[in-house]
């Protein structure tokens, strides 16, 4: 998939493997992308959050988005069905209310997920998972990871960093800058 040059250290050396939400985690993105969206009280997000294993962030915004559209088509449709009543009333010769002024704010109601979520689908399949998996694991093969270096301990050398011993480092201050 990818060429083995652009994997060699120093150049995409590090893989970021970002795991699909867990429950929790997809509950928490509904209701970042609905924060500022009025949503009907009956609308249970934990529920949905339930229904949507193996869904990504991505996946789980596009169903918030179409159940937002669909409210504002909603509400466009009655306004406009409003405003023809209005017609027909004045046609009649009826008289309109100041009463009458319609301005309704969409809502996102069960029907409208229900709807959004016949669209829904999954863009990250069991077997690209099990792909990102083995690309991961292979990598750190080629990496080396785990490898137990240590210097060697050898006669002159300190174990405090930076400290000197042996015959450079004793008793000698007027050549020592660090001390």
């Amino acid at each position: 998939i990818i060429d083995s040059a652009i994997l060699r250290p120093g150049r995409l050396d590090q893989l970021i493997y970002i795991p699909l939400p867990d429950e929790a985690s997809r509950l928490q993105i509904f209701k970042a992308n609905l924060r500022k969206t009025p949503i009907a009280t009956d609308v249970d997000l934990t529920y949905l959050a339930k229904t949507t294993v193996g869904f990504s962030g991505a996946d789980l915004t596009e169903i918030c988005q179409r159940a937002c559209k669909l409210a504002i088509r909603e509400s466009i449709e009655k306004e406009i069905r409003h405003e023809k009543e209005k017609q027909e009333r004045r046609a009649r010769g009826e008289e309109l209310m100041d009463d009458d002024v319609y301005d309704p704010v969409p809502e996102i109601t069960r029907a409208h997920f229900e709807e959004a979520m016949k669209f829904a689908r999954r863009s990250v399949s069991d077997n690209d998972i099990r792909k990102y998996e083995m690309f991961a694991q292979t990598l750190q093969q080629q990496r080396g990871f785990g490898t137990n270096f240590k210097f060697p301990n050898q006669a002159g050398v300190s174990s405090n960093p930076g400290q000197p011993t042996g015959p450079s480092g004793a008793g000698n201050d007027d050549d020592d800058l660090y001390s």
